[in-house]
This record gives C-alpha cells, sequence and structure tokens, in this order.
C-alpha cells in the first residue's frame, strides 16, 4: 500500500514551491512578475494620450477592439519616465479592483526571459533602502547570486488607487494657476 506523507506547511505553500515568473529590465534594474497573470507581451506601438491621467498612464491601446491603459512602471515608480527603444515591450495583464478584473499594459524597457524560481529562492521585502514602495515588492527573489525585486501587481497596478490619483491631478490641473 502506498505511504501517506504528511508535512506541517500550508497548502500553499505546498503549491508554490517553485513558480514561473516573466523577468524585465527597467532603468537597468531586474524585475519579475508572476507569469500566470500575464496575458501577453506586445512590441511598443502607438498610443494614445488621454487628458488629465496620472503622470504614469502613458495612455491606452486597442487590443481587439478593447481599450487598455498603459502604464510606464518606471514613472509609476516616482522615477523619469521610461526612453522608448527598440527593445521596449508592453506586457498586457489582469489587474483587480473594486469592478473586477481589468486588462492593463506595463511598459517595461526590456522582457528578458521566463524563470522557474523555488519559492525557498525567494526572500520576503526589505523594510528599507529598496527605491520602490515596499508595500509594491512581493520578494527578493536570488537569481544567478544577485536580487531579482518579485513585484505584487496588485498593488503596483491598484486601478483603485491611480484611480484616485487621477481625480488629485485633474483637481490640481483645474485649479488656477
Amino acid at each position: 500500500m502506498g505511504t501517506l506523507v504528511t508535512t506541517n506547511r500550508p497548502a500553499a505553500l505546498l503549491q508554490e514551491e517553485e513558480a514561473q515568473y516573466l523577468t524585465f529590465l527597467l532603468s537597468g534594474e531586474m524585475f519579475a512578475i508572476g507569469i500566470l497573470g500575464i496575458k501577453e507581451i506586445l512590441e511598443y506601438g502607438q498610443l494614445t494620450s488621454v487628458p488629465m491621467m496620472p503622470a504614469c498612464v502613458r495612455g491606452v491601446i486597442n487590443l481587439r477592439g478593447a481599450v487598455v491603459p498603459v502604464v510606464d512602471l518606471s514613472a509609476r515608480f516616482g522615477r523619469p519616465a521610461c526612453e522608448v527603444t527598440r527593445r521596449s515591450c508592453i506586457v498586457i495583464i489582469e489587474a483587480d479592483s473594486q469592478a473586477g478584473t481589468q486588462d492593463v499594459g506595463l511598459m517595461v524597457d526590456a522582457v528578458c526571459a521566463v524563470l522557474e524560481i523555488p519559492a525557498s529562492e525567494i526572500e520576503p521585502p526589505p523594510n528599507f533602502g529598496a527605491r520602490i514602495r515596499a508595500d509594491f515588492i512581493g520578494g527578493m527573489a536570488k537569481v544567478n547570486g544577485k536580487f531579482v525585486i518579485v513585484l505584487n501587481v496588485d498593488r503596483v497596478l491598484s486601478v483603485d488607487e491611480m484611480a484616485v490619483l487621477s481625480e488629485t491631478g485633474a483637481l490640481e490641473g483645474a485649479a488656477p494657476g
């Protein structure tokens, strides 16, 4: 007969022993996001700008008839906006909001690879020292002796938070000089 193996580890940890992550470059730093929420990767193309949006929203694209906002991750992290190069890409992901899920594009400098990273190689986010908000960091993965910042995409792309930023920007833009 088979042997029943028991463990003290929660089921969620067992399921995430090794997960796949898309790695990409942003201002010379490597970041990663879980592959399960990624719908597709597009070559950077024509964007339509939308007035009174926060600085991190570069514009929208038409993706098979759907309007998809494109967020410049560098600007979202409070850095200068990404410069468009021939390697620039838009990563289409599903973001959660109070109204449900919405497709959102992430503008990145270059997509690198899909890596399988064991959960044992991902450390908790640092309390200080990162050049982006701590709540944006899901963890720090060790890949080939270097750290890769694993993003908490739901926090980075909080549609509700960006809507507040948009409203704040609209109010500031409407105020006289």
